[in-house]
């Protein structure tokens, strides 16, 4: 067999390929894929690290039934961050001699050995939210060497088990409503570096709702007669609780009657929003801070331009309108579910439309003149 016909076949073949590369480069109108860095690498492991969730024995009997163990302690949140309306089981376990140190503006300060745990699941019926239930994911903030590793654990479909997950998913899930309608979506699970970019604060990982704020109630779980605070106190697990001062207490962003709407709107844009929209989140570039204690309007959105216009501010001119709702921009990404346009952008794959509303009526009740 003659090889040479092969071999100068072959050498034009590879030439092509590379004048097809080279043309392809040149080309400005072809896609370019958006270019990301990644400071801290998709996977990281700690000692401390199991693979399954049953392996922590944070819960007693079936591990689907959340009965919290020893050193395990139920919490609620006055105004919860939305997921796509799942609900969610929260429980904080304390190493023996661990302590929490109280802060009065800020997240709460965790010893070592701390290790927040977030439960999501959908109740089948809405109506009956103790009832048949399917758990979604666990999701874990691991405080080890004095740094928080957020740990991410996916449940299975028998529900006996949730298993480490680095990567995400989309899984889809359905429910009835409190009406009484089907309702179905996407629900995607966040990869590990999706949960860092939530909860970076300057260049560490940080918890996002354990605050005086948010932790001042009352929940049954916990206790019958004293608040959150006062029990971890009593009980000589929370350390510096002030004696003789007021303590901050956020409002239920949908309870009238726990709050103005201007407080519950700023109750649910801080949980919702400042975590990266703050002065040291991931999102501090944008110059917006909503952040409940902010109080220089223009820095809370009023009649600020975004710092780069393109779609996501959907050609609107200023973050927040007053009595504008329609032509404000939190209002506009609030609304979008396009990737590149909705805000929060992780953590939702459909419009929180109680939530709208209540941020719609607060930029209603805006004066537009507040020198008037």
């Amino acid at each position: 067999m003659n090889k040479e016909p092969f071999i100068y076949s072959l050498v034009l073949f590879l030439m092509a390929q590379l004048l097809l590369i080279h043309c392809t480069s040149k080309d400005k109108s072809a896609p370019k894929a958006k270019k990301v860095i990644l400071e801290t690498p998709l996977i990281s492991t700690t000692s401390t690290q199991k693979q399954k969730l049953s392996d922590y024995d944070f819960f007693d009997g079936e591990i689907s039934e959340l009965i919290p163990s020893e050193r395990v302690f139920p919490y609620s949140l006055n105004t919860p961050l939305f997921t796509d309306y799942a609900f969610k089981k929260r429980f904080i376990y304390l190493p023996e001699g661990g302590k929490i140190s109280y802060t009065k503006n800020a997240v709460f300060n965790f010893g070592e050995g701390t290790i927040l745990i977030k439960n999501f699941y959908y109740s089948k019926d809405f109506n009956s939210p103790e009832g048949d239930k399917k758990l979604i994911e666990t999701r874990l903030l691991v405080k080890e060497e004095n740094n928080w590793t957020p740990l991410n654990y996916i449940w299975d479909e028998e529900q006996k088990d949730a298993f480490l997950n680095y990567t995400g998913k989309t899984l889809a899930i359905r429910w009835t409503n409190n009406k009484g309608d089907l309702q179905q979506l996407s629900y995607n699970v966040p990869n590990n570096n999706q949960c860092k970019n939530c909860h970076l604060n300057g260049k560490e990982i940080t918890p996002i709702g354990p605050t005086a704020a948010q932790l001042n109630k009352r929940f049954e779980p916990l206790s019958k007669t004293l608040t959150q605070l006062e029990f971890f106190a009593q009980h000589d697990y929370l350390t510096g609780f002030p004696q003789n001062e007021i303590i901050p207490q956020f409002s239920v962003w949908n309870d009238p009657e726990t709050g103005t709407i201007a407080e519950r709107a700023k109750t649910y844009l801080d949980i919702n929003c400042a975590h990266c929209h703050q002065p040291h989140g991931s999102a501090k570039n944008s110059g917006l801070d909503l952040s409940y204690n902010q109080t220089d309007a223009r820095k809370r959105g009023v009649f600020k331009p975004p710092v780069a216009a393109g779609k996501g501010s959907g050609n609107l001119h200023y973050s927040i309108v007053p009595g504008e709702p329609n032509n404000s921009i939190l209002v506009y990404r609030m609304l979008s579910n396009d990737p590149g346009t909705m805000m929060p952008e992780i953590g939702r794959s459909t419009v929180h439309k109680e939530g709208v509303a209540l941020i719609t009526e607060y930029i209603k009740s805006l004066n537009p003149n507040p020198s008037k």
